[in-house]
């Protein structure tokens, strides 16, 4: 029998014993930005039911335009905490820990002391990203990574692919470099093929740190394509 509650609809196109595999998923998400946000949100709306989300950052007027977390009312607020607030408005018996705090070389292996089903990463930072992707290869954890979504307008050029067979990327490009110094054989990647413009404008505060530009249906998609994927394998 169907249920009668949030989760029908997906019940109907995946069955119920895959229903009840992502209610037991346990994932770990680096990110709730443009592309985390939507991973954390879709996640949950897909049925997920335990979900730790890692932030460091604030809510900026900025991110209004990409971030679904992001609005006028929540500026200012810590990320994790409007994602937190926002998943159990979606799910109250969701089973959600929330983190607000910077991944680093020193305690990234704190972050992993559970066996998740999946790992993701959502994290701008290159350091960070090459810390978690290490961690996760030392401890055998399905980790997936996303690349540069930044200063792109074509969402049908994202795609899933191992980091070596990616092209175009620039943060990918990086990425692949510095994962073969560390021995990595495969990560699992969502990338995207389209040549990124090479807009961008500098700090005002004369910093040396360029800002890329970025719209609303890019890393969303992303997000969603990386949910997709994860669904995918947990139900199979």
């Amino acid at each position: 029998m169907i249920r009668n509650d949030f989760k029908q609809r997906t019940e109907i196109v995946v069955g119920s014993e895959a229903i009840d595999k992502l209610r037991d998923a346990n994932i770990l998400v680096f990110g709730v930005g443009g592309v985390g946000g939507f991973v954390v949100e879709s996640l949950i709306r897909a049925g997920v039911g335990n979900i730790t989300i890692v932030d460091f950052d604030k809510v900026d007027e900025t991110n209004i335009n990409r971030q679904i977390i992001a609005l006028n009312s929540s500026v200012g607020k810590n990320k994790v905490d409007v994602m937190y607030e926002r998943a159990l408005d979606i799910n109250p018996n969701l089973n959600i820990r929330k983190v607000c705090a910077l991944l680093t070389e020193e305690n990234c292996s704190d972050f992993l002391c559970q066996d998740y089903d999946f790992v993701v990463d959502a994290i701008d930072m290159v350091k960070s990203k090459l810390a978690l992707i290490k961690e996760c290869d030392n401890k055998k954890l399905r980790l997936i990574s996303s690349m540069g979504m930044g200063n792109k307008l074509d969402p049908t050029k994202i795609e899933i692919s191992d980091i070596y067979k990616t092209e175009m990327c620039p943060l990918a490009k990086i990425i692949r470099r510095e994962s073969k110094k560390m021995g990595i054989r495969k990560l699992t990647v969502v990338y995207s093929k389209e040549k990124p413009s090479e807009t961008g404008v500098d700090e005002a505060d004369g910093k040396k740190k360029r800002v890329n530009g970025s719209v609303s249906f890019v890393p969303s998609a992303a997000g969603l394509i990386i949910t997709s994927y994860i669904v995918r394998e947990l139900i199979k």
